[in-house]
């Protein structure tokens, strides 16, 4: 077996990915039973279409715009811009694309699975096909210029992307950086992003910092630094334009003004999930399909969220409700979104379709074990294998299922953060929850369990949460490494924080009852008081 030097060091070995002897994938030289060597340092220059990615933006462009025209039969018109071309371009090869999908689409099976046409070709739901629940009814205006904003987002992904593509040929060695480069705006951005990433595998990594330096976009610039380092682009000859447009849709199709679900909550558990990915007991059995398919439901497992629950769908009878039977409709929309978006991307058609289609099913298997009301099914059949001791990493099942139990952690692992990224993750999902709550409130619908404002307190929710949720999986999790030193890092700030919000429970209720709460609940610190300070 070869090391697997490019992600954990020299001492983990990689296990044959999967893809069987003899199968040539994407055009990757046929080693037989063995894996390619993980090395980002190995991996050839990047080509999309004969376009090489060492261009600057205007010459990236001009080539884009030649190609285009070639295939259209000439050009358009010289009065529009370089970056308006770029985007009608871009958006007619989108339309193509959906309307072939929307062409081989078929109905769904009842169970939420995806259907397969007489083709055998699994079906993908259209990106947009639903109208989306619009919190800002909550406003008294609109908000203005929204008919430009999808522009402005398109040329501002590929600016991004521009910013990318030098940075990780900067981090790779490929280029020089002189004092001359033509990037000499950007240093500080790639100096700060770059140190940040260099320390992406620490569970104090701050994504708010991280999305703040990145102007917004840490999950597309997270994962291609992830593929990139764990090798994925070389392994699977990935197109890295087209996994940008990829991970450019994905974020764009999660709701910014979600306090919560949003792409910075997406980015915060792929970071989670690359550090459980790492965890020596996983890591070394670990084949790259795996790791593939672990950051990639991480990256899109709630993408197009609309800021409410699965019970506020049932009651306001919303169509996604209907169609997946009032079971896993949240999870399930986001899988078969995630699996229109590469279809549209285009980012595995290279692969043999049977390899395809099977890893959007594993995708699929993993977002769907975040429903947070199977909860107790997997903790039970966590519990059950380390009760018996009969965990096998070398059978793909079992490694499929350890990747499901650490996607579920990496979701609900915002306790386990130091206090100062705890606390602000807890105070963004309870302002989602009472948004939810005035939503209900206003059209006169019964008010869902912890989203009124009134009677649910942020303290009392973070408290039942941990007790109830957090603290059993963890614990299981903490067996399961023997512990790891993360896994301790991560029990240790979960009690705190528990103690923490207990402090400022007690700190928000009359003076009678905090009186009998201090007997009974434990101090951060061990001195009296000090909850009442607590920012």
């Amino acid at each position: 077996m070869p090391v697997l030097e490019g992600l954990w060091g020299p001492d983990i070995r990689m296990r044959d990915s999967g893809f069987g002897v003899g199968v040539d994938v994407g055009g990757c030289p046929d080693e037989g039973s063995r894996s390619p060597v993980w090395d980002p340092l190995r991996t050839p220059p990047v080509t999309c279409g004969g376009l090489s990615l060492a261009l600057e933006l205007p010459a990236l462009i001009r080539q884009l715009r030649a190609a285009w025209r070639a295939r259209r039969g000439g050009p358009r018109g010289s009065e529009r811009s370089e970056a308006g071309t770029w985007v009608e371009a871009e958006k007619e090869v989108v339309e193509a694309v959906k309307q072939d999908i929307e062409d081989r689409s078929g109905h769904l099976e009842a169970d939420g699975r995806l259907s397969t046409g007489h083709a055998g070709v699994l079906l993908a739901e259209r990106r947009g096909s639903y109208p989306l629940i619009d919190l800002r009814i909550l406003k008294t205006s609109a908000q203005q210029g929204e008919v430009e904003s999808g522009t402005r987002r398109k040329v501002k992904r590929l600016l991004s992307f521009q910013r990318y593509c030098h940075a990780s040929r900067l981090l790779r060695g490929l280029v020089p950086h002189t004092p001359g480069s033509l990037h000499l705006l950007d240093d500080d951005y790639l100096g700060q992003a770059a140190h940040m990433l260099s320390k992406v595998g620490t569970w104090n990594f701050d994504i708010f910092l991280f999305d703040r330096l990145t102007n917004g976009n840490s999950l597309v610039t997270l994962m291609c630094h992830l593929f990139n380092v764990c090798g994925l682009i070389h392994h699977f000859q990935l197109d890295m334009v087209k996994l940008h447009r990829f991970l450019g849709m994905v974020q764009e199709d999660y709701h910014s003004q979600n306090p919560y679900h949003n792409a910075v909550h997406a980015a915060d558990v792929t970071q989670a999930m690359y550090c459980y990915l790492k965890e020596p007991k996983l890591a070394e059995q670990l084949s790259p399909l795996d790791v593939f398919l672990g950051l990639m439901a991480a990256a899109a497992h709630d993408v197009d969220h609309p800021g409410v629950n699965q019970p506020f769908l049932i009651k306001t009878r919303h169509h996604l409700a209907s169609l997946y039977q009032n079971t896993s409709v949240l999870e399930s929309h986001h899988w078969r979104s995630t699996v229109g978006m590469l279809r549209e991307s285009g980012l595995l058609s290279h692969l043999p379709a049977d390899i395809s289609q099977d890893m959007e099913q594993q995708l699929g298997s993993l977002i769907l074990a975040t429903d947070i009301s199977r909860q107790n099914e997997f903790l039970l059949t966590f519990r059950e294998h380390l009760d018996n001791q009969d965990l096998d990493l070398q059978l793909a099942s079992h490694r499929h299922f350890m990747l499901q139990i650490a996607l579920k952690c990496a979701d609900i692992c915002n306790p386990c953060r130091v206090w100062e990224l705890s606390r602000q993750w807890s105070e963004r999902v309870c302002e989602e929850f009472y948004r939810q709550g005035d939503l209900e409130r206003k059209f006169d619908l019964e008010i869902s369990p912890l989203c009124n404002q009134q009677a649910d307190s942020v303290p009392a929710i973070q408290i039942g949460f941990i007790s109830y949720i957090v603290e059993p999986l963890f614990e299981e999790w903490h067996r399961f490494t023997e512990p790891s030193l993360l896994s301790q890092t991560m029990m240790g700030h979960l009690h705190k924080n528990k103690a923490r919000w207990s402090c400022l429970r007690c700190a928000h209720t009359p003076s009678d009852v905090q009186a009998h709460s201090h007997a009974d609940e434990p101090n951060p610190k061990g001195g009296g008081g000090e909850g009442e300070n607590i920012p």
